[in-house]
Order: C-alpha cells, then structure tokens, then sequence
C-alpha cells in the first residue's frame, strides 16, 4: 500500500492555474463516451466546445433540446437556437426539440450520467450551494440546478477554487442555501480537480501549486489521489 508521501509525489501537477477554456477542456476529456449531459450555466457552457466526436456524448439542455451542438459564431447563428444561458448553439446531425416539461422529465428520472454546475460552495460531504448566496439584495437563480443535482448520476462543478476576497469556495459545511445534498462527485477548479467520496476529498492534480498549499486555504482534509 503507498504512503501519503509517495501518492503526493505521484500527484500529477502543471505549473500554471488553469483559464477557463483549459479547465473547460479538461472536464470534456473527462466525460465518458456516450453520455448523455447537461451544462450548466456561466463557465460549463464552454465544454460544448470541446468534445470530441468520437466522444459520441448527447448534450442536453432543459429549455428543450436533446443532440446540442458548440456554440454557435457567425453565420452560425440562429436567433431561436440558444441554450438555457440564451447563448446561441448549434446542433448536431439527429438533434430533437420538445416541451419544456419533458425536458425537465429527462432531468428528474435520472436519464442524464453527468451535470456539469458552477457553484458558490461545495462541501467536503459533496453538498452544493449554486442558487443564491443569501445575501438581503442578491437575486436568487433557481433554474433547473436543484433537479440536475439529484437526477443526474454524477454532478461536476467548475468553480475557481477562491472568491475575490481568497477564501475557499471549498468548504466543510455550505453556508449558502443548499441546491443538492451530497450529490457533487468531482470539483474542477482553477487550481486542482478534486474528487469527493465516502472516503473524504482526494485531490487529483494541481496547477500551479502544491498539496499543501492547497490545504494551506481548503478547511477539509485533503488526500493525493493514488497514481491511476
């Protein structure tokens, strides 16, 4: 059985954080060959752009779309073809439309094998906060995040990894009104991808840092992945 010390020198690690389009890449080459999915709104939307076709993954959207294709540039666009975000997509050879109620149907009876949310929190128990911050003037953003978070088999987030002020997004237990209880299996950030199991959080790889500087700022007990 390998040691701490050796899982952590086994942890895969590049030298920069992530942008958004790279971390967006990172989480397509990640989804399994013939998945059915859903992106959420704000930084997800951009994995569409990157999956491959011999991925063969089926992305749905909860205004009504099943076969999404990359969003849609140029010549591309189609003022009635957009997202649940109102970004213009394309569509993919087989593509189907239908009622809003149906689309949410796929959602909740567990149709889809991964959602890919942002969030304002996630928990080290994989709880998720990703509606409302609570605060008196804040403007809450229900959607459909509640019914992707307990349909879908397994729950991505994409988040920076801090806030604007450095603190953890992160965190032991959610401050922020809860979207879903324990649903969030892996989390994708700027500076590490995090999985999140019964047996606590364990950390993947990191970008521009160390384990320990990430525990330096996470408030949950951090473990390297073992080498795959």
């Amino acid at each position: 059985m390998s040691t701490q010390s050796e899982r952590q020198e086994s942890l895969r690690r590049s030298e920069e954080p992530l942008g958004r389009d790279e971390l967006a890449r990172l989480v397509a080459r990640d989804i399994a060959p013939g998945s059915f999915v859903n992106l959420g709104i704000g930084q997800p939307t951009l994995v569409s752009n990157y999956l491959e076709p011999e991925q063969n993954v089926t992305l749905h959207t909860e205004n009504g779309m099943l076969g999404m294709g990359p969003e849609a540039t140029g010549g591309q666009i189609d003022g009635d073809l957009i997202n649940a975000g109102k970004i213009p997509v394309t569509e993919l050879p087989g593509a189907s439309y239908f009622h809003h109620a149906d689309s949410f149907a796929i959602m909740r009876g567990g149709h889809l094998d991964i959602c890919v949310l942002g969030a304002f929190q996630v928990s080290g128990a994989g709880d998720l906060a990703n509606w409302h911050t609570g605060a008196p003037d804040a403007i809450p953003a229900v959607g459909g995040a509640m019914d992707l978070a307990t349909g879908a088999k397994d729950v991505f987030v994409m988040m920076t990894l801090l806030t604007r002020d450095g603190v953890s997004k992160l965190v032991e237990t959610c401050t922020y009104p809860l979207t879903g209880i324990g649903c969030v299996t892996r989390v994708y950030t700027d500076k590490a991808v995090f999985l999140i199991g019964p047996d606590g959080v364990t950390v993947r790889e990191t970008f521009g840092c160390t384990l320990a500087d990430l525990q330096a700022v996470v408030p949950v007990p951090l473990t390297a992945a073992g080498p795959e």
